[in-house]
């Protein structure tokens, strides 16, 4: 690997307890801690921390996420597609934390019988992708549509007298338990869905990017990832709505109302008394559904708050457009500029090629071009739309437990995990079909106050980077990509080479180079403090937060590789980004004078921190 070579990062049973967090394996199932029963096996693979989808720790109940696209994902490519160097992906939590290790397939001969079986099914989706992603969309929209109509209700004093004259013959118990089976479901059939056809829509890139680094030796990532921007993809769909209202208040003369009145509610109500106010006002609402269905984090934690739910990221966006448009600037992405890059980059390589290579190449960049949509848009679909909608019914059915004395909050019900909320809505139901009073209401108070002591308590708690042995060399496609784990990023991790303290690298994700004040930005929250052309530094970006990115001058990112969202977000809109930085945002300060060379994947810190 390196000199390093004999280095291991610790092991996973070697790391202790945050202090006062004993006991917090009791928050997750059983198979998501590591055990001794599998200590060789476990301790001998190579762990990386998930900051990508859950850079906090897990709450009880979110586990379920983590555990639908553990299922998901793992099952498409051992069991549906056997992609030929790839098998599941493991998870554990260590003190709250997740951890992932990707298996790799290493013996040529299974990788060519996997490639068989991957081609022959592959290639059926490959030929009909038009037409199986029309069904997807239809597939995926049912999904949303029956998750909409699940309700959850207190259990009535009397069941309605019309059970009895319709001897329905199942009555308020049955409902709630089978609507609580029904969420369940909808989250784990969205979730084979996300994964359909997105590990084909990946491989389609990859074996693009593969005959490209083999035609064009020495050729960037960013260059590959070029050849297929400046597709209007669905993810940009919000951020279009939002620029349409900022027009339509300036069209209908309500720009003051805009830019005189930060808080969200403030403007609704003076929208509201203005004489064509209700025409804007009518305008948002129909934009909301299902356009500000859109989680301000990855949607895999019920923390991530939509835009429906807090208006301030998107109401502060239309202030920043309407105020552009009335200096008199442009407020669209940049997209014509990028598909003329696009084009000016694809000929230029493809008149390096041969005629049999070049027939090679225009198939796999016109394939590329074809799933690349769906690879961004089923983020809609699913994380924002579906999950968005998916974490308010849960807090619904929380409202359920505080009726019946169960909870405090509606948000207590992220304390249980998901087969004990199936306990406790028995234990409702046993207690209200007696008349006799259920124990739930003086057993799980004491147990959602000591579980979220311990959680504030993991939350305190740095997790390391990466656990185990790691591998003699990082060769797992998605693990370079998505994660931007790579051979130099293990190496650092491992102290591998000298560290120049003014100087950060990462991933060249999109090229430029540009220099302005940090903004650091940990939360959704501080979002609303950003001001243009400040440089944006945070662990990883989401789709959500597009708007921003028409203010900033550069994007970096902790965490990341070449497809992560930071990197598509700041190519579509044409700014420099460094992303899989690993320590950006412990390293800069806000207000701090700092350089991004995009073309280089360098971030330069220009002076010390303020």
């Amino acid at each position: 690997m390196s000199e390093d070579a004999g280095r291991t990062f610790p092991s996973p049973f070697s790391v202790p307890s945050p202090e006062g967090a004993d006991g917090w394996e009791d928050l997750y199932p059983y198979y998501y801690t590591f055990s001794e029963a599998r200590r060789d096996f476990e301790e001998g693979k190579f762990w990386f921390f998930d900051g990508m989808h859950n850079p906090e720790p897990v709450y009880p109940f979110d586990a379920i996420m983590t555990e639908n696209w553990a299922v998901a994902v793992n099952q498409l490519t051992t069991r549906v597609w056997q992609i030929p160097p790839s098998l599941g992906i493991d998870h554990r939590v260590v003190n709250g934390y997740l951890y992932i290790s990707p298996n790799a397939i290493t013996d040529p001969e299974l990788v060519a019988q996997r490639a068989e079986v991957f081609s022959r099914r592959a290639g059926y989706y490959f030929e009909h992708w038009d037409e199986i992603y029309a069904a997807w969309i239809e597939k995926a929209t049912d999904c949303v549509e029956r998750l909409q109509a699940i309700s959850f209700e207190p259990l009535p004093e009397l069941e309605d007298e019309r059970v009895v004259r319709e001897h329905h013959g199942v009555y308020s118990t049955y409902h709630l338990q089978r609507r609580y089976a029904d969420l369940l479901a909808s989250l784990f059939e969205m979730g084979s869905y996300h994964f359909e056809m997105l590990n084909l829509g990946y491989g389609a890139y990859l074996t693009f990017r593969e005959f490209c680094q083999r035609a064009f030796p020495g050729i960037a990532d960013r260059t590959v990832a070029r050849m297929v921007a400046g597709i209007d993809i669905l993810l940009f769909r919000p951020d279009d709505e939002v620029r349409k209202l900022a027009r339509l208040a300036i069209d209908l003369g309500l720009t003051e109302a805009v830019l005189t009145q930060g808080d969200p509610s403030a403007l609704l109500a003076a929208m509201g008394s203005l004489p064509r106010g209700r025409e804007w006002l009518e305008a948002l609402e129909a934009a909301k559904d299902p356009w500000f269905w859109y989680s301000t984090g990855a949607g895999y934690t019920h923390t991530d708050r939509a835009w429906i739910d807090d208006l301030r990221l998107p109401l502060n966006a239309l202030r920043g457009y309407a105020q552009r448009l009335l200096n008199g600037e442009t407020i669209e992405r940049p997209l014509e500029q990028i598909v003329e890059e696009r084009e000016r980059l694809t000929a230029e390589y493809r008149a390096l090629l041969g005629d049999d290579d070049r027939a090679t190449f225009d198939g796999l960049v016109q394939l590329a071009r074809t799933v690349y949509p769906y690879v961004e848009n089923h983020n809609f679909y699913v994380e924002h739309w579906h999950h968005s909608i998916f974490w308010s019914k849960v807090r619904e059915l929380g409202r359920v437990f505080v009726a019946h004395g169960f909870f405090a909050d509606e948000e207590d019900i992220f304390f249980l995990r998901r087969t004990e909320v199936h306990d406790a809505l028995y234990d409702l139901c046993i207690g209200w079909a007696t008349g006799t009073d259920a124990r739930g209401p003086s057993y799980w108070p004491d147990v959602v106050r000591r579980r979220r002591d311990v959680y504030e308590r993991l939350r305190a708690w740095t997790p390391p980077p990466a656990l185990g042995r790691p591998p003699e060399e990082i060769t797992e496609p998605l693990t370079i990509m998505l994660w931007g784990i790579t051979q130099e990023v293990v190496d650092e991790w491992l102290g591998g080479k000298e560290e120049d303290a003014a100087i950060l690298n990462g991933v060249a994700a999109s090229g430029g180079v540009a220099r302005g004040r940090a903004r650091v930005v940990t939360t959704s929250d501080g979002l609303h403090d950003v001001q243009p052309g400040e440089i944006l530094v945070c662990r990883i970006t989401a789709p959500s937060w597009a708007p921003v990115f028409s203010t900033i001058a550069a994007a970096v990112s902790d965490i990341g590789g070449i497809m992560a969202h930071t990197a598509i977000v700041s190519r579509e809109y044409g700014l420099p980004a460094v992303v899989g930085t690993g320590f950006a945002t412990q390293r800069i300060r806000t207000g701090q004078l700092i350089e991004v060379n995009g073309d280089d994947g360098v971030v330069t810190l220009l002076e010390e921190a303020p």
